[in-house]
């Protein structure tokens, strides 16, 4: 069973999202890092980049696949999480700690079409 964390918005492309403030912390849930396998590699946009809601904006590859992470929100990225660039296991090793970036949110009614953590346990049928 995955863990699934109270309080975060969940995306249909498995992306969570950690609100404070105006600010989106954007990563994978639990249930994407188990089915991908070991993370091998992190690909992000650069800060200062803008993101666009339901658009790619970086991917996750690992020994089995590679996949697309979609931008839950619209915004531009504040910061990315350098640790990955050196150590994508960590997604593994904690999807919710391991965030992938943090995006200054343009349209924070976005986050009205994301799914709560109920929501997204009946999206994975857990």
């Amino acid at each position: 069973m995955s863990k699934i964390i109270e309080g975060l918005k969940y995306s249909e492309s498995h992306e969570w999202v950690k609100v404070e403030g105006n600010i989106a912390y954007i990563g994978v849930t639990d249930f994407a890092q188990k089915e991908m396998g070991d993370i091998t590699y992190v690909d992000m946009p650069e800060e200062g980049d803008d993101v666009i809601a339901g658009e790619e904006f970086g991917a996750l590859e690992s020994v089995k696949a590679s996949s697309e992470l979609i931008s839950p929100v619209s915004g531009t990225v504040v910061l990315v999480n350098g640790e990955l660039e050196d150590a994508p296991e960590k997604v593994n090793e904690d999807a919710y700690g391991a965030w992938i970036i943090k995006v200054e949110m343009s349209l924070p009614s976005e986050l009205d079409a994301l799914m709560d953590a109920a929501g997204y346990k009946a999206n994975i049928g857990e």
